[in-house]
């Protein structure tokens, strides 16, 4: 039996979640989600103990990967409908920077021309500082892939630790060329 499958999910003041086939809703302060699960599973609301079980057909290994899954994706949903998902990441090199123009995210970082990204409809990002930008969003998928292309622009360079990395990221620094005697 899946531990986190087994689970159930809490449903807090303020979230609405509905169930239409196998489509689920979920509803907050931050916004709106929808994910339609698999077959091999269901999801079931309890609205007298606020909170929502998934339960499996069978016991076939593609069932048992799916229960976890569908109940670790409701739950990220329920976190990001209230709370939101937010990814910091920092610009480092002399002349790299990041701004905002309109729906563009324009990222200087030491090639011949600009970068530009379009800034996905249900994402914020903001650049509280040339070197730094911010994610946000309610969708925790959506949030990290952004992050993720926006650092693919640029890696950190291990000699000298340029690039765009996520914040308090570690970047291993190798030695250069030593002096030969």
């Amino acid at each position: 039996m899946s531990r986190i499958g087994k689970k159930p999910v809490a449903i807090p003041a303020g979230v609405t979640i509905t169930v239409n086939d196998r489509t689920l809703d979920v509803e907050g302060p931050k916004g709106k989600l929808s994910f339609t699960h698999r077959p091999e599973v269901s999801v079931n609301i309890d609205t007298d103990a606020k909170e929502v079980n998934v339960a499996r057909a069978d016991d076939t290994r593609p069932s048992r990967e799916f229960h976890g899954l569908t109940r670790a994706i409701l739950a990220n949903m329920i976190v990001g409908v209230t709370q939101g998902y937010e990814k910091k990441l920092e610009i480092v090199g002399v002349g790299y920077l990041a701004a905002i123009s309109g729906d563009t995210l324009q990222l200087r970082v030491g090639y011949a021309n600009e970068l530009h990204r379009k800034i996905p409809a249900d994402l914020t990002v903001t650049c509280p500082d040339q070197t730094h930008v911010v994610v946000q969003g309610c969708d925790k998928q959506k949030v990290g892939q952004f992050a993720a292309e926006i650092r693919s622009l640029r890696k950190p360079e291990p000699y000298k630790g340029k690039g765009v990395r996520y914040q308090g990221e570690y970047v291993k620094i190798k030695p250069g060329k030593s002096a030969s005697k």
